[in-house]
Parts: C-alpha cells; structure tokens; sequence
C-alpha cells in the first residue's frame, strides 16, 4: 500500500511539474519568477492537420483514387460478369433440379461449386491487389502531404503539428492551407 502511496505521489509531483513547465512562459526569469526584464516569452506554436480530410479532400489522393478505379475496372467488370453468370448458372441448376438425373445433377452442382470457388479465390485476389495498390499510392500523397506539412510548420514557426487529436479548435487547423498547397504543387 505504501508503495502505491508514493507512486502515486512521485506520478503527482511529475505531473505537476510537467503542467507548470507547459502553463509557464520559457525564457529566463527574475527571483519574482517573471520574464527578465528584455527576455522574450516563448509559448510553443501548435497546430493540427486532419490526413483523413487529405485524403479524401486533396487534389493528388482524388487522382490516386481515379487511377486506382481505372487500373482496376476491368477486372471488377469481369468478375462482375462470372457473378451474374454463376447466379443464373444456380437458379438453373435449383429450377432444373428436380428434372435431372442424380449423376447429372451431381456433374452441374460440382461443375457450379468448383466455378464459385474459382469466382471466390478471384474476388480475393483483386480486393487484395486493390488493398496493396491503394496502400502504395495513398503513401505516396502522405509523403507528399507530410513534406508541405514540414514546409508550412518551418515556414510559419511552428513547433508542433499533430495529426490526431481529441478536440481541435479551428484556428490551429491547417489542413485546409495543407490541402490547398497539395493542390497547388503540380
């Protein structure tokens, strides 16, 4: 009991100090514990960037997408196709059913399974494919996005820029400037 007693005490004491040393200007200070006379208070420079607005919103992340969509329409057309022909390959099968012969029957339900096993295993391979292209071009706009993010942090002096947060108030918001530069670079 006692050793959580000064864990929690030293967790306090640690706490209180790091809220101190954050609340308080840093710069030099007199006895009083106010700024020197001539020494500048230094408060850090927050500011925030949504990467889910980029990604959705940025000029670059829509393009990615609409390559992605063309990249892969044909096959997304295709298995289309092979769905709508298994569907009608089954409604048949079910209307007929009752009409065929045990062996024949047997020969359409294995002939159906082993093309909707086929159909299946494409399926995964192209959200697969689709999952590793979309990956690969989305890290391509978040490198993109970080080296603006860096310029504008070093440009406008900041000290910090977070990307997720609990609550953002929107004056330290940058994502609409991060955008627009995204936008703008060609």
């Amino acid at each position: 009991m006692s050793h959580l007693l000064i864990s929690r005490r030293v967790l306090l004491s640690i706490g209180m100090a790091l809220a101190c040393a954050v609340a308080a200007p840093v710069g030099a200070q007199d006895a009083a514990g106010k700024p020197a006379a001539g020494a500048p208070a230094l408060v850090p420079k927050i500011g925030f960037v949504s990467l889910d607005r980029i990604l959705r919103d940025s000029t670059p992340s829509k393009a990615a997408q609409a390559a992605l969509e063309q990249e892969f329409s044909d096959r997304r057309k295709e298995l289309a196709e092979t769905g709508s022909r298994l569907r009608a390959m089954f409604e048949n099968l079910e209307k007929n059913a009752a009409v065929l012969s045990d062996i024949e029957r047997a020969r359409k339900q294995k002939e159906f399974t082993d093309q909707d096993k086929d159909y299946q295993r494409r399926q995964r391979e192209l959200a697969e494919d689709v999952n590793q292209r979309q990956n690969e071009e989305f890290a391509k706009v978040v490198n993109k996005a970080n080296r603006v993010i860096r310029q504008l942090a070093e440009a406008q002096g900041f000290d910090l820029i977070v990307q997720e947060a609990v609550y953002v108030s929107p004056r330290v918001d940058l994502t609409d400037q991060v955008i627009a530069l995204l936008n703008a670079d060609k």
